[in-house]
């Protein structure tokens, strides 16, 4: 079964270019086009797609207040946001990321890169590896005004103390393979603990995981390592 795509940008040209790609894959599709954020919502809300690709800056509802939208519906629990900015950098990706969305690429990445990406995020994966994106999300997701809290701190409790020295490296930008390696585990069993502490913290996918870790105070920046 094919990963269902809608695009979501005001350029026409980028839209066509994103769609010959992703058609070009037997196992991705395009089911929708946006040209702004209005449309992507209620795109969304008609065809279900399993990831919303999603320009921010686009005229009128803007990409972030389309994220937000999308995110709070509960009849769309099954899509993710994939968002596509200019600078890697840029505050409006890590306030998306706060209001739910699953990761962010640049939009001169690599055909491949992209592709992959939105692999990674139908999966339930979030695109928060790079070193640009750990910085970024100390920078905005630690500060001062982190946004609506997506779990009370004492949830923490609730997991056991591999499950929270797992989550602190996740939220610190570790991949799987690097905490595997790092605690001397399996891959699958890293794996497992992620998938315990998306479900006992309420946590949507490894991006909401990541949010919730600086929320609750899991992991501060000072902390952060590497």
């Amino acid at each position: 079964m094919s990963i269902r795509v809608l695009l979501a940008d005001d350029q026409a040209l980028l839209r066509g270019t994103f769609r010959l790609l992703i058609d070009s894959c037997p196992d991705l599709e395009v089911v929708a086009e946006a040209a702004d954020g209005q449309q992507a919502v209620d795109l969304a809300r008609t065809h279900r797609p399993d990831i919303v690709l999603m320009d921010i800056r686009m005229p009128g509802t803007d990409g972030l207040a389309a994220t937000a939208a999308i995110c709070a519906d509960p009849d769309l629990s099954g899509t993710r946001v994939l968002v596509l900015t200019m600078y890697e950098t840029d505050e409006y990706v890590a306030r998306a990321l706060r209001v739910g969305a699953s990761g962010f690429l640049g939009k001169y990445v690599t055909t491949d890169t992209l592709l992959d990406g939105i692999r990674t995020v139908a999966a339930g994966e979030a695109l928060l590896s790079p070193g640009a994106t750990r910085a970024l999300i100390t920078r905005f997701l630690a500060g001062p005004a982190p946004g609506p809290l997506l779990a009370p701190p004492e949830r923490l409790d609730d997991l056991t103390p591999r499950e929270r020295e797992v989550t602190a490296l996740a939220a610190r930008g570790r991949s799987n393979d690097e905490i595997a390696r790092e605690l001397f585990l399996s891959v699958l069993t890293v794996r497992s603990h992620i998938q315990r502490a998306l479900t006992k913290l309420g946590a949507r996918d490894r991006a909401q995981l990541v949010v919730i870790a600086y929320q609750t105070g899991l992991v501060r920046p000072e902390s952060r390592q590497g």
